[in-house]
């Protein structure tokens, strides 16, 4: 079973699956992965996937990889549903 989450990281709405140190930046993380998620022949997904990684710890430095992965999942997701993160 996994340990509670104490509420400073649950989200509003009490969402418990998200961190809101996370939440609070995917916009922003957004515009920095939404380049990668385009089509580009030229790239495949797994090399289209590490250049996201990689430039998402660049310009948030302080993520862990699990937290870079995330967000890079959740990014990858609002882009295929065709939507735009909510500000």
């Amino acid at each position: 079973m996994a340990p509670a989450m104490s509420e400073a990281n649950r989200a509003p709405d009490g969402d418990r699956r998200v961190s809101l140190r996370l939440r609070e930046i995917f916009v922003e993380a957004y515009d920095v992965l939404e380049p990668f998620f385009e089509s580009a022949p030229a790239r495949t997904e797994d090399s289209r996937e590490q250049q996201a990684c990689h430039a998402l710890q660049k310009r948030f430095s302080h993520l862990s990889r699990e937290e870079v992965f995330i967000m890079v999942t959740a990014a990858r997701r609002v882009f295929g549903a065709g939507g735009k993160p909510a500000v």
